[in-house]
Formats: structure tokens, sequence, C-alpha cells
């Protein structure tokens, strides 16, 4: 360690340490993504890890370094997400108590996962702030050791052999994007990679809702960020870390910030065309990608999806939104006539030109709908927009009117 932060012979100490318990993930090379972006892109899969994240990494190693007495006590911290999962991992895997307080409205999902790994979890707070709140407390009271999300110099640690697996299997890369909450992750693989090679380019990717680090860097000191709920929980920190505001500030080139609505394009298209479930957070250095932010022409470029633990319930308004951004799924609304066979002719007129019916809603009570009519909305999946043009000449001729609504 130096003044704090560690050195590469530290994050190779932790590869060692974490060899055979964590899952050595695959550095997968994308024809579709290098195709479409001009660069030979490679994708570190996190989303793969034990725990569906990287942060099985630290939290494995973070309690490797606690002595007897210390295990004794248990482990506590404070997360809704992927920190809460590698916590709870860790703490099964050295045989150890855990509790995770995690804020009242975190979705079942979560909780049950963190249980699953036989932890117990305290809810209680209505976010991050306040839940920490209550684990310090809890902390005080029983005597336990707090695992910090991502200030902590063996998290860093831990972290970083996610740089060191894709030096060792990609040399000559050119580029590392990574996704920035905290820091953690960006810290540990920029120390990792800069270390062996200086001349390789460090990119974080931040939601522009919460991007504290890039705030921060620009202030020169830490300051909060935040101006919003994104959906890339994960990566929606407050503050960043004093150790890994530090690491940022010496060894990243540059952060750049990516919307909401393009995170969840990249989900969908990392789905799509990869086969590939991303978490949000996880995809937000791909939709940085997408979105040009970066330019990687003609460069060898790793990507981090740095996790994949979903909630799908978010993932289907992602696809269909998507779908319709895509003009693949499309809402049509007619006035018609209250006779018989009407219906049928529109679903006909769909069906022939090769649309596919995938919802179809009758309202009567609509206000705007004339006496003797009613009001009908079909949703269609058709291919692209030049299919969507033809399906629309077709109900034209039908002489009902109507609408394409969003």
């Amino acid at each position: 360690m130096k003044d704090g932060l560690p050195e590469l012979k530290d994050i190779k100490e932790a590869q060692e340490y974490l060899r055979g318990k964590t899952n050595r993930t695959q550095l997968a090379k994308s024809t579709t993504f290098s195709d479409m972006l001009g660069g030979t892109i490679y994708f570190k899969m996190e989303n793969h890890q034990k725990t569906g994240s990287f942060k099985a990494r630290g939290a494995l190693y973070r309690v490797s370094k606690l002595t007897d007495e210390e295990k004794k006590k248990g482990v506590i911290t404070a997360s809704s997400g992927n920190h809460a999962q590698g916590v709870a991992y860790a703490a099964k895997f050295n045989g150890i108590s855990a509790k995770i307080v995690m804020p009242e409205f975190t979705t079942p999902a979560k909780i049950n996962a963190v249980q699953g790994y036989g932890a117990e979890v305290v809810l209680g707070g209505a976010d991050y702030t306040e839940a920490k709140a209550i684990a310090d407390r809890i902390r005080d009271e029983e005597g336990r050791i707090f695992i910090e999300a991502f200030n902590d110099p063996y998290i860093i640690s831990g972290q970083g052999t996610v740089g060191l697996e894709i030096l060792e299997d990609l040399p000559d890369v050119d580029m590392i994007v990574v996704p920035i909450g905290g820091g953690g992750l960006m810290s540990g693989i920029s120390i990792a990679a800069k270390s062996i090679n200086p001349n390789i380019r460090i990119i974080g990717v931040e939601s522009e809702l919460s991007d504290s680090m890039l705030k921060s860097l620009e202030e020169g000191k830490i300051v909060p960020h935040t101006s919003g709920q994104s959906i890339a929980e994960g990566i929606s920190v407050k503050y960043p870390g004093e150790l890994t505001f530090r690491a940022v500030q010496k060894y990243v080139d540059d952060i750049v910030t990516v919307s909401d609505e393009s995170i969840a394009l990249a989900i969908y298209k990392l789905l799509e065309r990869n086969k590939t479930l991303v978490e949000p957070s996880g995809a937000a250095a791909v939709a940085a990608l997408m979105d040009h932010k970066i330019d990687v022409r003609g460069k060898k470029v790793a990507v981090i999806l740095s996790g994949g633990n979903m909630n799908f319930l978010l993932l289907s308004k992602i696809i269909y939104k998507s779908l319709e951004i895509e003009s693949k799924l499309v809402r049509i609304e007619f006035k018609i006539p209250d006779k018989p066979g009407t219906l049928h002719k529109i679903a006909s007129v769909i069906s022939e030109i090769g649309g596919n019916i995938y919802h179809a809603e009758v309202d009567n009570l609509a206000r705007n709908t004339p006496v003797g009519y009613q009001t009908v909305t079909f949703t269609v999946n058709v291919r692209d927009e030049t299919h969507l043009s033809v399906l629309l000449d077709k109900v034209k001729l039908l002489g009902f009117h109507f609408e394409v609504v969003t």
C-alpha cells in the first residue's frame, strides 16, 4: 500500500487469494458491436461472476483480511444491491455472521438474494444514507465489522483483479471502459492497468443523474452530485470515496456521462444481439460507446459489463420501450363504428400484411369516443419502419379514423 492506495503487488496478492474462489470471467469479443462501432470490442463478463457482479471479488478479499476475533464478531454493511450480495456471499464462504441493512423499499428479489446467502436482512431507512446510519448504530451496539462498498484498499485490490485478467487475456488492449459509482472498480482496474502499461487509456462512465466523481474532479475536491433517481442504482452514489477519488485523479484519463434512455437501449441491444443480460449499471459503459461519447475507432477496447442482477419488471419495460423506439412495436388507436365485423376487418388487414397483434383493447368509455363508436387500440409487432409504413397504408384503405399513439 502507498498512502492508503493499493499498488500492483497488492492487487496481485488479491488475485492469488481469489484464485478458485471467484469466476475467472470471459473476455469475449463481440463481432456485432465491433462492426457497429468501428473498433474491436471485447466484453469483460462480470455479469457472470459469483453473485452476479464484480462485487464478490472485493468482498471476499476484504473479509479474508479480518482477524479471527473480528470474524467472531461478524460483519455488517448497508446496501440495496450488489455489494449486499457480495458481503453476504463472503460471509457465508467464511462461515461468519452477516447483517445487511437495506432500505425499506428494496425490491423483494434483492432481499431474497441476500437472504439466500444466509445473511440477516434488516430493512430500514428510505435510502442508502439512512440505511447506513442504521448499520452504523448496529455496528456500535454489536461490535460488528463494517464492510465498505468501495472506499477500502482491500476492496479496491479485489476489484482490481478484473484489470489483471484483462491484461492477461488481451495484453495489447488500447482502452478499458469502466462504469463508475463510488469508484472501487475503476480504482482497482486503473491502478492495475496503468501500472502494467501506462499508455492504456482508462475511461469512466457515470449516469448523468449521478455524476459525483466527475463533478468532484472538476472541483478538485469531493463534492456530492445527484439530480434525480436513475435506473442505474448500482452507480448512483452521492459521494465518491476519499481513496477512490485520489486513484481516479491519478490514473483515469476521462469520464463521460450517459442518460437512462441510453442505458436502457444498451441493455436491449446486449440482450438482442449478444444474448447477454446486463443490469443498468453494468450496461453504462456500452451506452457510452453506442452514444459515441468515446472514440473507439481502430482500437482494441475492453468494456466492463459489471453486473447482471436485473429487475425483471424493469427489463420488461425496457424491452417494450426499445421496441417502440425502433418502430418494431406500435400502438394504433382506431375510432370505429360499433358494428359487428368491424374489428375483424382491421385484424385481417394487419394479419395479411404480416403484422403480429400483440394486444388489443376496446374502450367504450373514452370521453372522446363519439356516440355509436368504439375506441380500439391494437398493439402490433412489425419488422421495421418500412414494414410499418406499408401496414399503415393498407389500414388507411379501410376508411376508419386512426392514429399511432405513444
